[in-house]
């Protein structure tokens, strides 16, 4: 996944955790009962999938190595952070789910 994608399926996890019953129990979007673990779960994955947004966002615009403001990444970890960022992958069947 790519970081803007790692970041739109944070924002749709966390809108699925966000629905609740008038008695503000956790429910699903098409208002069926949820478990608090469910929910719970599903906070922590949108957690999980914000943070590779995050370092995603990050590693994009860091400064080439040698660069005053490189905040200490040297050229072999930019190179292979930028491998790593721009590498491509099927997605699997868990990811559509998700």
């Amino acid at each position: 996944m790519t970081g803007p994608e790692h970041y739109r399926a944070a924002e749709r996890l966390l809108s699925e955790a966000s629905f609740e019953s008038i008695t503000g129990n956790p429910v699903t979007r098409d208002g069926h009962p949820r478990t608090p673990e469910a929910k719970a779960a599903l906070i922590a994955q949108a957690h999980v999938h914000a943070q590779l947004a995050a370092v995603a966002a990050r590693v994009s615009v860091q400064p080439l190595a040698g660069d005053p403001d490189s905040r200490g990444f040297g050229e072999e970890d930019w190179d292979e952070w930028q491998e790593a960022f721009h590498s491509t992958r099927k997605p699997s069947t868990t990811d559509k789910e998700n």
